[in-house]
């Protein structure tokens, strides 16, 4: 029996398309437009909240977001980068960090779980809000 012709590689590259999504990183806060299907009705839920990791590979891809919810609850979502259930996404402000992932947030609370912000110049600005109505 011969195995098809799809490969790990191709398999992983197998339906990407570009997603057009601002370029995001770790520690940015971000607004993710996220399509809720409950019987035949379908909405759009936002869910805003910090980057704290990515996952890349391929078809894959994978970001956390994670956000401070009622009464000091953290609650994580994973978003599928290349699902079409994630119809947008929008960043609200830029993180300063210098890790990779910052799962050393879930174990703060209060003023200590935030991020802090980068210090954009105009021009940063411009691009940014660009990016986002565009």
């Amino acid at each position: 029996m011969k195995a098809s012709c799809l490969t790990k590689e191709t398999i992983l590259d197998h339906g990407i398309t570009d997603r057009k999504f601002p370029e995001f990183q770790v520690g940015d806060t971000i607004d993710v437009a996220q399509v809720i299907k409950e019987g035949d009705k379908e909405r759009i839920q936002m869910f805003r909240g910090d980057v704290i990791g990515f996952h890349t590979k391929g078809i894959s891809t994978t970001f956390t977001v994670r956000k401070i919810g009622a009464n000091g609850i953290g609650v994580e979502r994973i978003f599928p980068y290349y699902s079409p259930n994630v119809n947008d996404v929008k960043i609200v402000k830029r993180g300063r960090v210098r890790r990779a992932k910052l799962n050393y947030l879930r174990d703060r609370i209060g003023k200590a779980a935030r991020v802090q912000e980068k210090i954009l110049t105009k021009e940063e600005k411009t691009e940014l809000n660009t990016s986002n109505n565009g």
